[in-house]
């Protein structure tokens, strides 16, 4: 019998960062600090909206876009944040999570052979994504150095004749890393005098705690060769009810929404529904967890430094991403030895590229009190290694 399967596909690594899950499902006692979801319970006042929109029977097809009115709040929720402004009925389609997003996105955009620069680490499913429509990956990889940051340098040795998108995937899952305006300014300007096109994954953009994030669709001459893509899962702890969004120019928008028409139908009634009121009322809850997530994170630099863990500060999303070369174990070797003595599970570094190796990825989208169970006894395996 012939192979059944697409050996594109095939070679298509899984994603690294479930593997130890599995484990820790069977493990008693065990602590992730793996996930990267929100600890939060998607707030009430959102929450009741979802459930008034089922008592109302509205269990319906939206139009395939999305409900006219969670479009306007979006477009007004962008202009209140940062600025920007777009056509809910012709720039905005409402998407399956912000990862149905970036597929379409890439899907619509690129022709065989065209090259998308992907700066790493960072989220798993670029480069998956880029092959499944034919694009090319071109790998840069970010130092620890710079912050994590992309750096114009790093961009023009990254850009041949077949550079078609960039990726810009701040702030960065899984660094924590940010872009700030001055940073955004020099590759902006590289992207208009090169003719590429943008895609920026701004999921984390409310969890931001130096400064207020700044979208590099802003920038002069930019929005009309950027996708940015958003969603609701990260900052209002949505992430079952898988909503997300796309803002692009017509000509991109309208190839977009044709692969989302024949894939998807629309995104879910009910969540839509909620999104609404998440986008109207919702600035105060971001801003409560964006509190608790910086509280968090400072303790997690400071319980760092006191085991001597070498980390750079982020100051963004809800992940840092501390050195553990000097211990001379892969990531893989740290991470499995963790789980295994400590019952602590992170994720090695290089799940999000090669160039993760000797980092761990460790989320504070969890309570205090479980990041000082397992930070005690990371400190305790630190200890015994050491």
């Amino acid at each position: 019998m012939r192979n059944p399967c697409s050996q594109r596909i095939v070679d298509i690594a899984p994603s690294g960062i479930r593997k130890f899950f599995d484990v820790v499902s069977e493990m008693k006692d065990a602590v992730s600090l793996g996930v990267g979801e929100p600890d939060f319970d998607t707030p009430w006042h959102i929450r009741d909206e979802g459930i008034y929109s089922l008592d109302r029977g509205r269990t319906f097809y939206t139009s395939n876009a999305g409900l006219k009115e969670l479009k306007v709040e979006i477009s007004n929720y962008l202009n209140r944040h940062y600025g920007l402004e777009y056509d809910p009925i012709h720039e905005i389609v409402v998407t399956v999570g912000g990862s149905e997003a970036i597929d379409i996105a890439l899907r619509a955009m690129l022709d065989p052979g065209d090259e998308v620069i992907i700066p790493q680490p960072s989220y798993v499913s670029y480069v998956p994504c880029t092959i499944l429509a034919n694009g090319t990956p071109v790998i840069v990889e970010l130092k620890e150095e710079n912050e994590f940051r992309l750096t114009k340098q790093e961009l023009l040795d990254a850009i041949t004749p077949k550079t078609k998108i960039l990726i810009m995937p701040f702030p960065n899952n899984p660094t924590g890393a940010i872009m700030e305006k001055e940073d955004l300014e020099e590759i902006a300007k590289i992207c208009v005098e090169k003719d590429i096109f943008v895609l920026s994954d701004e999921i984390y953009s409310a969890l931001t705690y130096k400064g207020k994030h700044v979208s590099i669709a802003s920038m002069p001459g930019m929005k009309e060769r950027t996708v940015l893509i958003n969603g609701f899962s990260k900052s209002h702890a949505m992430t079952g009810w898988r909503l997300g969004y796309a803002c692009a120019p017509r000509e991109i928008l309208e190839q977009m929404l044709k692969i989302h028409q024949f894939a998807i139908m629309c995104a879910p009634t009910t969540s839509q529904y909620a999104g609404v009121e998440a986008m109207k009322n919702g600035d105060s809850d971001i801003e409560h967890m964006r509190q608790e997530y910086n509280g968090r994170r400072r303790f997690l630099m400071h319980r760092f430094h006191q085991m001597g863990l070498d980390c750079f500060e982020p100051y963004g999303a809800f992940y840092v991403f501390p050195s553990i070369k000097k211990f001379g174990m892969t990531s893989e070797e740290f991470a499995t030895r963790l789980l295994e003595s400590q019952k602590v599970a992170v994720v090695p570094g290089t799940a999000f590229g090669a160039c993760g190796e000797g980092f761990l990825r460790i989320s504070y989208a969890y309570s205090l009190e479980d990041l000082k169970i397992a930070l005690d006894r990371m400190e305790k395996f630190i200890k015994e290694i050491s």
